[in-house]
């Protein structure tokens, strides 16, 4: 562990790189300027994104210019009811060698370091599961043998939240391996007339690295070496299991809640909180990162139960009261 002398200038260095970078998608995705924030604090976790709003709001063109900003290989995957887990994950064939027949391995896309899984919902259980895999545990069983995933490795995942024939939500299990559900708006009035005159011209916005996949790597070390206050431990303990029915912060939530957020909520709130402030160029996050980040972290972590659903209660706006007490 680095003491406070050792990491502060190598902090202060990651946050200029890392403003550099926002400031790079930011010129291409006008008006998600919190979406991109909450994209790139995933990444600087180590962890995944599923990326939830209607067509046409930009989710791909943001997952293609981070992985050009972070220097990352990117892949995409249009993920529909016939795609196979042999499709994401690759597949061995026979080949005729000089030495014989011997089998050879084809890498599948999820063998990159940002994978774009389009509409994962739309895809059989079965192959979300294979994709849970190398989110997972960083490799996937093909043929009988581990494969390591390339280092990094971040899922981006998008999906509909309006069109849900012919869809497979995903099961709670698979909706905890993301460390943030990051909600996509419609833009305000003044970012949707800049946008619509900045990609409607014969000079198309392009955005340029900044990063590489080693000087991502260093980020999230630090990251992860980043001091943490006990107060900042108090608040997001607080927030998590306040959100529990057994434990809630209220009486009136406990009758509302079927299930609350596990331990992994915790860790991501921990992880992602430390992201935001190196991202904003401050050495230590606050209560107001947790706040914040509370919504992305916690709304897939949780459920109303039937009665609170019929009563039409906002599962946000009760994330929200629970943040307002930090």
């Amino acid at each position: 562990m680095m003491d406070g002398g050792t990491i502060e200038p190598r902090l202060n260095a990651a946050a200029l790189r890392l403003a550099a970078a926002r400031a790079s998608v930011c010129n291409v995705i006008i008006g998600q300027t919190e979406v991109v924030d909450l994209t790139l604090a995933a990444i600087l976790s180590g962890g995944h994104a599923l990326l939830t709003g209607v067509p046409g709001l930009g989710k791909t063109r943001l997952v293609e210019t981070l992985g050009i900003v972070l220097g990352l290989g990117m892949r995409r995957v249009q993920f529909t009811p016939d795609l196979m887990p042999s499709d994401i994950l690759g597949s061995e064939v026979l080949d005729e060698t000089p030495e014989g027949r011997k089998f050879r391995f084809i890498p599948g896309p999820v063998f990159t370091e940002l994978l774009m899984a389009d509409e994962i919902n739309r895809a059989s259980p079965r192959t979300q599961s294979a994709l849970l895999q190398a989110m997972a545990e960083g490799a996937v069983a093909v043929a009988g043998e581990n494969r390591k995933v390339p280092s990094p490795f971040h899922v981006l995942a998008t999906q509909n939240p309006i069109e849900q024939e012919g869809t497979y939500p995903l099961p709670e299990a698979q909706l905890d391996r993301f460390l943030l559900d990051i909600r996509i708006d419609y833009p305000a009035a003044a970012d949707e007339r800049a946008m619509l005159l900045a990609t409607t011209g014969v000079a198309q916005l392009r955005p340029s690295p900044v990063l590489s996949a080693e000087t991502l790597l260093d980020a999230q070390y630090l990251v992860r070496a980043m001091p943490v206050g006990s107060k900042v431990v108090d608040g997001i303990m607080h927030l998590v299991r306040g959100a529990r029915p057994e434990t809630a912060s209220w009486p009136g939530l406990k009758s509302q809640l079927a299930w609350g957020p596990g331990p992994r909520a915790a860790q991501a709130l921990m992880l992602a909180s430390r992201a935001r402030a190196l991202l904003d160029g401050r050495l230590a996050p606050s209560l107001d990162d947790i706040a914040a980040l509370a919504a992305p972290a916690l709304r897939h972590r949780m459920a109303l139960n039937f009665s609170a659903r019929a009563e039409g209660v906002d599962l946000d706006a009760i994330i929200a009261r629970l943040a307002a007490a930090l």
